[in-house]
């Protein structure tokens, strides 16, 4: 039931102790804000790892090959080691029950790309149908690369949504004809990519068409796969890290590389790195939570320190009540009131400034940053904590409030 004069008096004991009271409530709020603050970057941290992941499959296997460094069975160091299509075929084979999706590549930097009056440099890049599952490439409209394209070697080309803005505008791009270094190619389908705008400014065509038209024989530049995903994260890693090691060792053994010659043939497989991270980043959870909390356990020990000062101080006037007639029950709930009242106050205003700070001053302070995306601390988890808190709260005054109803009268009427 709603006791005004109860409200009224806590107020007035409030107004006599302004000091005290903010500093008590600051405490808390601090706890809060300090929390959502780091929850926030927590997340903010979290989809900013996850966003650089997503531009290619979580289990995709990159393939490079480099020069020696080492000397190895009578031949020297500073050998540049170049991969071929029978190179592509032999791993494919040897890895076949694993691999779900592959691609050969052969790329030039720079491709002058021409249509009408429009004109830009992009990368160009031969590859195969597995290319678009490999890079996460979603398409817009028209269709990708297809096996009848390599086997007939046709002039076709998949533009990246950038390209297709940068050269055609408004313009419907779908069997339109452009040129990539003076030669026509008509370009079949467009693609969005969830790494942006940097990769979608390139032009995909077939392995066989890119070989050709940049005399480029039989080399690739890069191998690329992605390896069929377990339910078990850990089992996926394990998998990826066995088919990794098998393509170094497999290479490494076709061209006479020194196994510990880690420059020649360089392996890297995304979910090594996802491992990684994602334990750092539950690590960062960890610790964020702890900081968060302890500052609220020093907060809410700071409300049951000054309550008990409350008590002392009032230690008189507890006693004219209880002569007076008042329950012990009566004398717990204002002290308790009180000490929920300043607790639950401070915590919203904590949550109140802190989502304020993630939702409009952070933004500002770290636009575009590609690694710290929008963060945000759950409605329900924000919630739960103050409630959590004003519950806290209440504990933290209980211990004084029973101190205040255990107190007998005539003891109190002599307390100076």
């Amino acid at each position: 039931m709603f006791d005004i004069e109860r409200w009224q008096e806590i107020f007035e004991t409030i107004g006599k102790n302004k000091l005290r009271t903010f500093l008590t409530g600051l405490s808390v709020a601090s706890g809060i804000f300090i929390l959502v603050i780091l929850l926030g970057f927590s997340s903010g941290i979290q989809k900013g790892v996850k966003s650089q992941f997503s531009r290619d499959a979580e289990s995709k296997v990159s393939v490079w090959t480099g020069v020696t460094t080492k000397g190895y069975k009578g031949l020297n160091p500073g050998r540049r080691i170049q991969m071929h299509n029978s190179d592509y075929d032999n791993l494919n084979a040897k890895f076949d029950d694993a691999i779900e999706h592959k691609t050969g590549l052969y790329n030039i930097w720079g491709g002058l790309v021409n249509y009408k009056n429009e004109s830009g440099n992009y990368r160009v890049e031969g590859a195969h149908p597995g290319q678009q599952f490999i890079e996460n490439a979603t398409l817009v409209s028209g269709r990708f690369i297809s096996e009848k394209d390599l086997d007939e070697v046709e002039k076709v080309a998949i533009i990246g949504y950038k390209v297709k803005q940068d050269l055609f505008k408004r313009e419907e791009a779908i069997g339109k004809t452009i040129k990539i270094t003076g030669i026509n190619f008509k370009v079949v389908g467009v693609y969005s990519d969830p790494g942006g705008q940097r990769e979608e400014q390139r032009i995909v065509i077939p392995i066989t068409t890119a070989q050709r038209v940049f005399n480029a024989g039989d080399n690739l530049r890069s191998i690329a796969y992605t390896i069929k995903m377990s339910d078990n994260f850990d089992e996926a890693v394990a998998l990826s890290e066995a088919v990794s090691e098998g393509i170094e060792q497999e290479l490494k053994s076709r061209y006479n590389i020194a196994p510990d010659d880690r420059s020649a043939v360089r392996v890297n497989f995304n979910l090594e790195e996802a491992a990684q991270i994602y334990s750092l980043i539950d690590v960062m959870r960890i610790v964020f939570w702890g900081v968060g909390v302890g500052t609220i356990i020093a907060g809410i020990v700071g409300v049951a320190s000054i309550m008990l000062i409350v008590v002392k101080e009032r230690t008189k006037e507890i006693g004219v009540r209880k002569a007076l007639g008042a329950l012990p029950s009566s004398i717990t709930g204002m002290i308790l009131q009180e000490s929920i009242f300043i607790t639950a106050i401070a915590g919203f205003l904590g949550l109140f400034f802190g989502v304020a700070l993630l939702d409009f001053v952070i933004p500002l302070v770290l636009p575009d940053n590609p690694y710290i995306q929008s963060p945000t601390v759950d409605f329900k988890t924000s919630i739960t904590t103050v409630l959590v808190l004003i519950s806290a709260g209440g504990i933290a005054g209980y211990i004084p409030a029973r101190r205040a109803a255990n107190i007998k009268p005539i003891e109190a009427l002599r307390d100076e």
